[in-house]
């Protein structure tokens, strides 16, 4: 009884797989032709100067990226030892110091608006 049981079990696992496999093969739409079509002329290769080029622009990007988070990390800090927060100091009361000086930094760019 068991190996028959067991022998089921492993027949309809095998199905199932056999199904969620072939089922997205099946739900393909009617623009999937045309898509095809267009693809071969995207898929193109690339030369080595076109990779060169595109590897240059995506760095400078991320350099731009880079270069704008940290001007506004530096500005935010500047906001906020300007409303009294010092940064080197060790202090035990870390958070609450921080959270007085983004308290008073919103309220003096509330007042200046």
């Amino acid at each position: 009884m068991r190996s028959t049981t067991s022998k089921l079990t492993l027949a309809a696992a095998v199905a199932a797989f056999a199904l969620g496999v072939a089922a997205p093969s099946f739900a393909q739409d009617a623009s999937a032709p045309a898509a095809t079509q267009a693809a071969p002329a995207a898929s193109a290769p690339l030369t080595k100067e076109q990779k060169a080029q595109k590897r240059k622009e995506a760095r400078a990007q991320h350099k731009a990226e880079r270069k704008a988070a940290r001007a506004k990390n530096n500005a935010e800090l500047k906001k906020l030892e300007d409303a009294g927060y010092k940064p080197a100091n060790n202090d035990p009361n870390y958070p609450q110091n921080i959270q007085d000086a983004q308290k008073k930094a919103a309220a003096a760019a509330g007042a200046s608006q």
